[in-house]
């Protein structure tokens, strides 16, 4: 069996994506853990660190795009014309950001039934708003995926790096940008801006046998789903319209 090609690229990558990045949220809000109460610079941290990752090890099974992200392959059939990429990459990242979200859940299984606060073990799957305003809540959810697309895009762009980027530096400069707009943006809704982050993860902690556990929120899922859909396709058309490559 061949592992090594697009659809197990993603599979494993967004998989490591959200072990890393749901771990690390995990650390930081569920009780009796070591890293309990590390805060926002270090969840934002770990989820740059997670992409950084994520990409590398689906570049190592030779996927060459590593998008992780249904948002980012929605923006590159725009630019490309590729629509293939549609029937692969998406169901890819949708079964290894599941697959990653139980991992994170058996990775800390004794500290569920330690910890209290049901929203806390919400947000260790998924991502909810700081105040719910869901058309205001889905602007912050597209406008941080348009800058994700954008800046992205730009990252790799010949007239920044007319030979190409140097070896293994694309995933750093990605890591780096996750964590960017975690800061910058991040604090209103949690900042998916990734489908596959939010919507897998929030279906296992509906399936799961989570201790005290609360609504997994399917009425806000549609934010976190759409807003960064509409974010990239807005971003891939600019990005055609004033030729950013």
């Amino acid at each position: 069996m061949d592992l090594n090609n697009a659809f197990w690229g993603e599979f494993f990558g967004t998989m490591v994506l959200i072990t890393l990045g749901n771990g690390v949220v995990a650390g930081a809000l569920l009780s009796r853990s070591k890293a309990q109460n590390a805060g926002w610079i270090s969840i934002t941290a770990g989820w740059g660190l997670a992409v950084f990752a994520g990409v590398a090890v689906a570049i190592a099974l030779g996927d060459k795009d590593a998008h992780l992200n249904p948002a980012v392959t929605v923006a590159s059939v725009m630019m490309t014309g590729d629509s293939s990429r549609l029937l692969t990459y998406i169901p890819a990242q949708l079964l290894g950001a599941f697959v990653g979200a139980v991992l994170v859940w058996m990775h800390y299984k004794p500290h569920w039934g330690a910890t209290e606060d049901a929203g806390a073990k919400l947000a260790c799957f998924c991502t909810s708003a700081a105040i719910r305003t869901s058309w205001w809540n889905f602007f912050s959810e597209a406008l941080a995926t348009f800058v994700l697309i954008l800046v992205s895009t730009a990252l790799f762009s010949r007239r920044i790096a007319p030979g190409g980027l140097a070896p293994g530096l694309g995933p750093l400069l990605l890591g780096g940008l996750v964590w960017a707009i975690g800061l910058s943006l991040g604090g209103s809704t949690g900042y998916a801006i990734n489908p596959a982050r939010d919507f897998s993860p929030r279906l296992a902690h509906s399936i799961l046998p989570i201790p005290g556990k609360k609504s997994s929120e399917w009425d806000y899922a549609w934010v976190p789903v759409f807003g960064p859909v509409i974010g990239a396709a807005i971003a891939a058309t600019f990005i055609r319209l004033f030729h950013v490559v």
